[in-house]
């Protein structure tokens, strides 16, 4: 209720039991649209506070409470992580040196800082030196081959690239994520055994996106639990932190094995019909990023369908009809495995 509605309430209110039409314009009624106002205010805090008493509707730091209170936290940003090979054209006599914080970049300019000082020994070509992205989030993971600048070349290194992809980089965990998170620990309380306690320690760990238990697959008192990172495989330090804190607090007798998915390649390809007024070209690019960001680590253990791929297509602003060319049938999956897209192309059909 805005104020202007109270105003007229108290207005038509006091008109009644007075007998007499207030003059719109009197002391009277500026009196009263004052008061109305400060009424409205404090009715839109009443509201505020009331959607933040319940985790079903509260948000930011007060959702964070609610969150505390059953033991969660919200999961923080990462830095997508990886290896930078640099190399030299020639075998030299003398180690050329790689100081630690050397920049790199990719063509979208996204800078990439290794984490150590190296070499590239006597008689060698090349080195391979970790690094990690300089900002948090899933635009520092990138593909292999893709970080082939150097911001400042260290004296005798001609080239670098990173031979293997650059992964592990997320957002931190938004509203709805964490909201249902809580919500289900109310559902399926955890009792430090079952399936949901194991699901809870993994998906309350930076980088985590889905968890699949696997009970007894390895016999009698044995647990494996299944992770996936934000952009697909987790990265090693969600790996080690699960695995420690559950080692801390596993039952006795109990083998638990944290391991990262079963990679099902995918290769996606959709012939397109394009709306009068569109261009092919922005479209196709559209549709692809929407198909990219459809493939990550929430697809752990999901059947591939291509209803779902179907919608994903359609749904993207001048698609007017489409055909799904590959994959052929829709592809199920196992709960250990994890869907990735290998390829994704766009003709136009």
């Amino acid at each position: 209720m805005n104020y202007n509605e109270i105003y007229v309430q108290m207005k038509e209110e006091i008109s009644r039991l007075s007998g007499d039409e207030l003059v719109e314009g009197g002391e009277m009624s500026l009196r009263l649209y004052a008061l109305a106002a400060q009424l409205g205010s404090l009715w839109t805090q009443v509201e505020w506070t009331k959607r933040q008493c319940f985790p079903q509707t509260a948000s930011g730091e007060h959702l964070d409470f609610h969150a505390e209170m059953r033991g969660l936290m919200r999961t923080k940003p990462t830095n997508a992580k990886g290896f930078i090979r640099f190399e030299t054209e020639e075998i030299r006599q003398q180690m050329i040196f790689i100081e630690k914080g050397t920049v790199c970049l990719n063509a979208a300019g996204a800078e990439f800082v290794t984490l150590e000082d190296a070499q590239i020994k006597a008689g060698k070509l090349f080195c391979d030196v970790e690094a990690k992205a300089r900002k948090e989030g899933s635009k520092g993971n990138a593909p292999a081959e893709s970080i082939c600048f150097m911001a400042l070349a260290p004296v005798g290194v001609m080239r670098c690239f990173n031979p293997e992809a650059f992964r592990g980089g997320s957002e931190a965990e938004g509203d709805e994520s964490l909201r249902d998170r809580v919500l289900k620990s109310y559902a399926n309380l955890p009792n430090g055994s079952n399936r949901a306690y194991y699901e809870a320690v993994a998906l309350d760990t930076d980088g985590v996106a889905a968890a699949c238990v696997l009970p007894r697959v390895r016999g009698l008192g044995t647990v494996d639990l299944v992770i996936s990172g934000q952009s697909g495989l987790p990265p090693q330090e969600a790996i080690d932190h699960v695995s420690e804190r559950l080692e801390r607090e596993r039952e006795i007798c109990v083998d638990i094995q944290v391991k990262e998915p079963v990679i099902v390649p995918v290769e996606v390809k959709a012939a397109i019909e394009i709306a009068e007024g569109y261009e092919f070209n922005e479209v196709s690019q559209a549709v692809c990023t929407k198909l990219e960001d459809y493939f990550d680590g929430r697809l752990l253990g999901k059947n591939l369908l291509l209803a779902k791929l179907g919608n994903i297509i359609f749904g993207v602003e001048g698609v007017l009809n489409y055909s799904i060319l590959q994959p052929a049938a829709d592809i199920l999956v196992s709960d250990e495995q994890l869907p990735a897209a290998r390829e994704i192309s766009i003709v136009e059909g």
